[in-house]
This record gives C-alpha cells, sequence and structure tokens, in this order.
C-alpha cells in the first residue's frame, strides 16, 4: 500500500461524518470569501459543496505536499466558476493555507475568479470558459490508460454546461476508448443563469443521452454524503465503461432564500441576508 493508498484508509468508517463536517465548514467559509471580496457565484458554490467534500475527504488519493505526484487522482473543476467551493475543498486538505481564503479575488491573490494551475497548487488546469473540462479529463483519462496507471480522474460538469457542443464530443470519445478510469459527475441543480435549464435548452432524457454515448448512469441524491461515497468509490461497471454520477442538487443548498433560486447564481447578499445565511448554515451544522 503506497502513502496516497493510505491516506484514504486512515479515513475509516468515520467518512460519511467527516464529509459532512466538512461540507458545513465549506458551505459558511465559502459564503463568508463571497461576501468580504464583494462577488461569488455562491448558488452554484453550495449545490456543488457536497460532491467536493466526497472527493477530496473521502475519495481521492492525494499528497498536498506532492500535489503532481503522478499516482495522485485527478480532479477537474469544469464549471470553473464555482471557486468558492473549489478553494475552501483545497484549503482544508492542505494544499495551501486556510488563512489565505481571506484573499478571495483581491489584487494579487492567487484565488482569482477562475481557478489557475500556474499559481495554485492542486489545480489541474485552468476552467473557466464552459465545456472544457470533460474534453481534458478525458484526454488525462487516456493518458492513465495508455501508461497502464491506477490513478482515477474525476470531473465536475455543470448542467446547463451539457448544452455546450465539446461536452457531447467528450462524452462520446470517452465511450470510444472504454474509460473505465473516468467519471463525470453532473451538478444536476436544474439551473443556469438566468434561467431553468429545461427552459433554455432542454437535457432530457440526460440520463439516457449518457447510456447512448456508451457511459453507465447512476443518479443519486447530491447531498447525501453516503450515497456520494458510495458511488464514487465503486469502479464503473463494467470497468471499461466511463461513469456518469447524475448528482441531484438545489442550486444555493442550505440557505432559505437563495435555494432553486436562478437569481443567486451569482450575487452578494447584503448584511442581513449574510447574517441570517450564516445563522442558517450553523443551525444545519449543528443538526447535521
Amino acid at each position: 500500500m503506497g502513502a496516497l493508498d493510505a491516506r484514504r484508509k486512515d479515513a475509516g468508517d468515520g467518512r460519511v461524518e467527516r464529509v459532512r463536517q466538512r461540507a458545513n465548514w465549506m458551505r459558511r467559509r465559502s459564503l463568508q470569501m463571497i461576501y468580504e471580496a464583494g462577488q461569488g457565484h455562491p448558488g452554484g458554490d453550495l449545490s456543488a459543496t457536497d460532491v467536493l467534500a466526497a472527493l477530496y475527504f473521502g475519495v481521492m488519493r492525494f499528497d498536498p505536499a506532492k500535489p503532481t505526484a503522478p499516482d495522485r487522482d485527478r480532479f477537474i473543476m469544469s464549471k470553473g466558476h464555482c471557486t468558492g467551493a473549489l478553494y475552501t475543498a483545497l484549503a482544508g486538505a492542505g494544499f495551501f493555507p486556510e488563512a489565505e481564503l481571506t484573499t478571495y479575488l483581491q489584487p494579487n491573490s492567487r484565488l482569482n475568479g477562475h481557478p489557475n494551475r500556474t499559481y495554485l497548487p492542486g489545480v489541474e488546469t485552468n476552467t473557466g470558459p464552459l465545456g472544457h473540462g470533460l474534453p481534458v479529463a478525458v484526454g488525462v483519462a487516456i493518458a492513465g490508460q495508455v501508461d497502464k496507471a491506477d490513478y482515477r480522474t474525476f470531473v465536475l460538469t455543470g448542467d446547463g454546461e451539457l448544452q455546450e457542443g465539446s461536452m457531447w464530443e467528450a462524452a462520446m470519445l470517452a465511450g470510444h476508448r472504454k474509460l473505465g478510469n473516468l467519471t463525470a459527475i453532473i451538478d444536476r441543480n436544474r439551473l443556469q443563469q438566468g434561467a431553468r435549464t429545461e427552459d433554455t435548452n432542454a437535457l432530457e432524457p440526460l440520463a439516457d443521452k449518457w447510456r447512448a454515448f456508451g457511459w453507465e448512469v447512476v443518479e443519486i441524491d447530491g447531498h447525501d454524503p453516503a450515497a456520494l461515497l458510495s458511488v464514487l468509490d465503486a469502479p464503473a461497471t463494467p470497468r471499461d465503461r466511463p461513469r456518469c454520477v447524475i448528482a441531484n442538487t438545489i442550486k444555493g443548498y442550505g440557505i432559505s432564500f437563495m435555494q432553486d433560486q436562478a437569481g443567486w447564481h451569482h450575487g452578494v447578499p447584503n448584511a442581513e441576508q449574510y447574517a441570517q445565511a450564516q445563522a442558517e448554515l450553523t443551525s444545519a451544522k449543528d443538526h447535521a
């Protein structure tokens, strides 16, 4: 067993509670970052947080002291505008000091509005323009297949992002190459900037579309740590198919006035809203 495998084993049976606690902290901390910076994308951050918490605190193999170790699992944040969720995950996992989160979106900060691999350890590739993450992840997974490496590649995409044609070109190639080492997770919150996905450019029947491209498809509650850990841990069945996890989520999850509201795709709460939001997130933590 290598050092990276030992990290996963140490998480033990307490992984569900550990992921739940880290997700609660990530939600509160990312909202603080947005409030203090005066800009950000709280809706998508909050829908994606549980997925990232499951990956970084329960599933993936990595060593933050060796962020480019060849045998690390790879994660690509295709919905690159949701940096509040990504940066809190990376800081919580030890890739950079948590105190640095206070520099979010400030001049000369490494914590840009979109992740930059040149500046920040743990970022596998730059993302921001939508539709690029899955194509890159397919390339990374093909490299692992060619090298007969045992690392896994995970990519998180928004559902509105699936309206980009490049995503389906990549999905087709992944099925053709039988990339059993690739897992694509869809943050299926059913909202995009300004409207619902189904009113903008409908995606359903979404699962059937992925299956048609040769993927195994699993649908789960994207806010259930136990379900996320179970699905993301397991290899694809059969092993020569890429896996698509449709994680049904709620945009703005955890904050009553943000939940399922397209207007919070981006935006900043005022002082009263911020206090209410932190109180609700803290209460959720206390009752988890």
